[in-house]
C-alpha cells in the first residue's frame, strides 16, 4: 500500500480516498439526467463494476437496485481462491479471510453394505497445494455486499447504489446515449418516473433481468426435473463432518450438501428433493421447511439430526441456462457500430449451487468488464475493446453450465450399494470423488484461460522463457522480496485494481545495472518510446502501464539508484521517485523463500518479459531486449489510443 505521494495524508484510514467536492452527493434524492455507466442491479456482478468504476473520480456512475437498502440474508456464499485474489486487488482480502470458514477438507459418505446407515469414503484435501496464496472460504453474500459497499464509500467519488428504483423502460438509439426510464418504488416517491441517458448500461439485474429482455435476449436452456431445498440452520447432530464440507449419497432418501458457514455453529444444507414430473414447477410442490428438516432427518439416518434454529431457507430447481451473447450488438454488426449496453451475472447465465460457482463467476464478469469501460471514457482504448467482454466470458459462461450439468447429475444420482451393480443411474462412490477431486482446479476459479484474440497473444513462441505464467491464464502469485526494503511481498499483490496494465520484467543471468544488459535495453525502449506512446501528457508515467521488475542478483550486490530510470520513476506533484517497482528472488527474513524463477519455470539464463492485463490475466511472453519491441507496440496498438501529440511528444521523454 502507498499513500503520501502528493503530501502528507493525515492519521486516517489510508483506504479511504478524500472527496475533492464540496458536498458530498446524495444518491438517495434523485438520479442525474446523464451518467457515463448506469449499472441496473446490486448484487455481486454490480457491486464489483461498481466499486471499480468509483475509483475513477472523472467516470459518473450510478447503481439503481430494487431493495430498499442493503442485502440482509444472501442466497451465495462459496468464495473461490481466484475470488480471494481479487478482493486483494480491491485491499480488503484481508477482512474476508478473517471472517469467513475455511474450507479445508472435504468428505464423502455412502450407505453402508446393507444400507441402513452411512459410512465416509473419502477425505481430500479442498484446494490442491500451491494452486493459490489464498484458501477457498465461505461468507454470507449479504456481509460480502456490505464489504463492496464500504469499499465503494472510501472511493473518492463515495459511490452507493440508488436503492428503491427499478428499471421502467430502456430505449437503444442507433447512436448517442441509452435513454432509460427508472420507476421509484419508496413510499414517499412511489410511482415516480426518473429519466436517465447513459453512455454505457450493465444489466446486473438477475435471471429474470430486465436489461436482457429490453435487448431482445432470451435464456436458452432446460430445468433438470430436480428439485432441491437449501437451509441455513443451528442443529444438534451426532454426526461427525458437520464442520467439514460434506457430500452425503443415501441409499434410497437422497443427498445432502453440508457447506459449513462463518462463526463456527452456522451450517448450509443443500437437499435433494423428489423429481419433478416433466413440466412441474417446485412452486406447485408446497415445499415447507418442515419438509426439508424431514427430508434432511431421513438421509442423515441413523445419525441424529435436531434443529434449534433456520435462519433461511428456499427451494429451487436444478437448470443450466445461457444468453448466447452478452453485449448489444450482433457479431455482423461490429463493424457498423458500437456496444453500449451489457448484461452479466445470472443476467446471462444460471445454474445450480452445487459447485459455488454463480457468485464467483458474477464477480469475475464484472471485473473483465470494468477496467475495459474505464478505459474507454477515459480515452486511452478504442470502444472495440468492449466487445471483448462478450468474446472472453460467454465461452467462459459456457463452459460453467457443461460443468455444473454434469456435477449436478453427480450429486443427483443414486450410490451404487456393492461392486458392480448395474443400473444406469447409479454412480460409484469413487468416481464421484474423483471426478470432483478432478475439477479442483475449476472449483477453484483458476482454470479460466482466455483463448487468443485482441487482448491474449496467440504467439506462445517464447513461452517457454516462463512456462508457469501461461498465456490466458491468471497471474499466478510467488513471493518476492523487495529491493529498496528487503519486505517479502507477494507480486500479485502489486496489481491492484486501478485499471492499469502491468509489464513484469525477470531479470537474465547478467549484471542489471549495466546499460548492455537485456533487462536495461527493455527499460529503455519502455521508458522513451513504449509507454509515452500510451500514456496522456500530464499523467504518471506508469499511470496506464505500470512496469515492475525481479531480479535474480542478491539485494546485496545492487544499489537501486543505479537501475534504468522507469524502475525509479518521478511521480505525482512533487516528483517523488517510487521505490516499490523492484524485487529480488531470494530468502526473506522469517517468510522463507519463494523461489519464484524455479516455481514459476522462468528461465534464469534468458529472462523474460510478461505482459499483465488490468484484471491479472495474462497476455503475452516475450524476450528481453530490443526483439520485444514491435511485439509490444502492435500488441497496445491493436486496441490503444496513440497519445503522442502533433510534435511527437507527449512530455515524457
Amino acid at each position: 500500500m502507498q499513500f503520501h505521494l502528493n503530501g502528507f495524508k493525515s492519521s486516517g484510514d489510508p483506504l479511504q480516498d478524500l472527496y475533492e467536492g464540496d458536498q458530498e452527493p446524495d444518491f438517495q434524492a434523485s438520479l442525474p439526467q446523464e451518467v457515463d455507466v448506469l449499472i441496473v442491479g446490486a448484487g455481486p456482478a454490480g457491486q464489483l463494476l461498481g466499486t471499480q468504476l468509483s475509483r475513477f473520480p472523472n467516470i459518473t456512475t450510478r447503481i439503481i437496485e430494487t431493495k430498499p437498502g442493503r442485502l440482509v440474508q444472501g442466497q451465495a456464499d462459496g468464495l473461490q481462491c481466484r475470488t480471494i485474489e481479487i478482493f486483494e486487488a480491491f485491499g480488503f482480502s484481508e477482512r474476508v479471510l478473517k471472517e469467513a470458514y475455511w474450507v479445508n477438507e472435504t468428505t464423502f459418505w455412502s450407505p453402508t453394505e446393507d444400507g441402513m446407515g452411512l459410512r465416509r469414503t473419502g477425505r481430500i484435501r479442498d484446494t490442491e497445494e500451491g494452486l493459490s496464496e489464498f484458501p477457498h472460504v465461505i461468507l454470507n453474500q449479504a456481509r460480502l455486499h456490505d464489504l463492496w459497499l464500504d469499499s465503494m464509500k472510501g472511493s473518492a467519488t463515495r459511490l452507493e447504489p440508488s436503492y428503491s428504483r427499478q428499471m421502467f423502460r430502456m430505449t437503444i438509439p442507433e447512436s448517442g446515449p441509452v435513454e432509460v426510464e427508472v420507476e421509484r418504488l419508496d413510499d414517499a416517491h412511489k410511482g415516480q418516473k426518473e429519466k436517465i441517458r447513459a453512455k454505457y448500461v450493465v444489466g446486473c439485474d438477475g435471471a429474470r433481468s430486465g436489461v436482457r429482455r429490453a435487448m431482445g435476449y432470451e435464456m436458452k436452456g432446460d430445468f433438470a426435473n430436480q428439485a432441491w431445498g437449501v437451509m441455513d440452520a443451528l442443529v444438534v447432530t451426532d454426526f461427525p463432518d458437520v464442520r467439514l464440507k460434506t457430500a452425503i449419497h443415501s441409499a434410497d432418501e437422497g443427498s445432502v450438501l453440508i457447506i459449513p458457514r462463518e462463526g463456527g455453529y452456522l451450517a448450509r444444507f443443500y437437499i435433494e428433493l423428489d423429481k419433478l414430473k416433466q413440466d412441474e414447477r417446485i412452486a406447485s410442490k408446497n415445499v415447507t421447511a418442515e419438509v426439508l428438516i424431514d427430508r434432511a432427518q431421513r438421509i442423515f439416518k441413523p445419525f441424529k439430526f435436531e434443529v434449534r434454529h433456520i435462519a433461511y431457507w428456499s427451494v429451487y430447481e436444478v437448470g443450466q441456462r445461457l444468453t448466447d451473447h452478452f453485449d448489444d450488438v450482433p457479431e455482423a454488426e461490429r463493424e457498423q457500430r458500437n456496444a453500449r449496453v451489457f448484461i452479466a451475472g445470472d443476467a446471462c447465465h444460471t445454474h445450480s449451487a452445487k459447485a459455488g460457482q454463480g457468485m464467483n463467476v458474477s464477480m469475475n464478469d464484472g471485473y473483465n468488464l470494468g477496467w475495459k469501460l474505464a478505459a474507454v471514457l477515459h480515452g486511452l482504448a478504442e470502444p472495440k475493446l468492449l466487445f471483448t467482454y462478450t468474446d472472453e466470458r460467454q465461452g467462459i459462461a459456457k463452459l460453467l453450465i457443461e460443468f455444473d450439468g454434469k456435477i449436478s447429475k453427480l450429486f443427483a444420482a443414486k450410490p451404487k450399494n456393492k461392486a458392480g451393480e448395474d443400473d444406469k443411474d447409479a454412480i460409484d462412490p469413487a468416481v464421484f470423488q474423483e471426478y470432483f477431486q478432478r475439477q479442483g482446479r475449476f472449483m477453484a476459479g483458476v482454470e479460466t484461460k482466455y483463448s487468443p484474440g485482441l487482448l491474449t497473444s496467440g504467439d506462445t513462441t517464447h513461452q517457454d522463457l516462463a512456462t508457469g505464467f501461461e498465456i490466458g491464464t491468471r497471474f499466478h502469485s510467488c513471493q518476492v522480496l523487495r529491493l529498496a526494503d528487503a519486505k517479502p511481498v507477494q507480486l500479485g499483490h502489486v496489481m491492484d485494481a486501478d485499471g492499469r496494465w502491468r509489464i513484469v520484467l525477470f531479470g537474465d543471468k547478467s549484471e542489471p545495472t549495466s546499460s548492455a544488459s537485456p533487462l536495461a535495453k527493455t527499460c529503455e525502449l519502455l521508458y522513451k518510446k513504449l509507454l509515452p506512446k500510451f500514456t496522456p501528457a500530464k499523467a504518471d508515467i506508469d499511470s496506464v502501464i505500470d512496469v515492475r521488475a525481479v531480479l535474480q542478483q542478491s539485494r546485496i550486490t545492487i544499489s537501486i539508484s543505479d537501475l534504468p530510470q522507469i524502475l525509479l520513476p518521478h511521480k505525482g506533484v512533487f516528483g517523488i521517485q517510487d521505490y516499490e517497482k523492484v524485487f529480488t528472488d531470494e530468502e526473506s527474513y522469517g517468510s522463507g523463500f519463494g523461489k519464484i524463477y524455479e516455481s514459476r519455470g522462468v528461465s534464469k539464463e534468458k529472462g523474460c518479459l510478461l505482459v499483465v492485463r488490468p484484471d491479472q490475466y495474462i497476455s503475452s511472453v516475450l524476450p528481453l531486449g530490443e526483439e520485444a519491441h514491435a511485439p509490444l507496440e502492435n500488441f497496445f496498438g491493436g486496441f490503444m489510443k496513440d497519445q503522442w501529440s502533433s510534435n511527437g511528444t507527449n512530455g515524457h521523454a
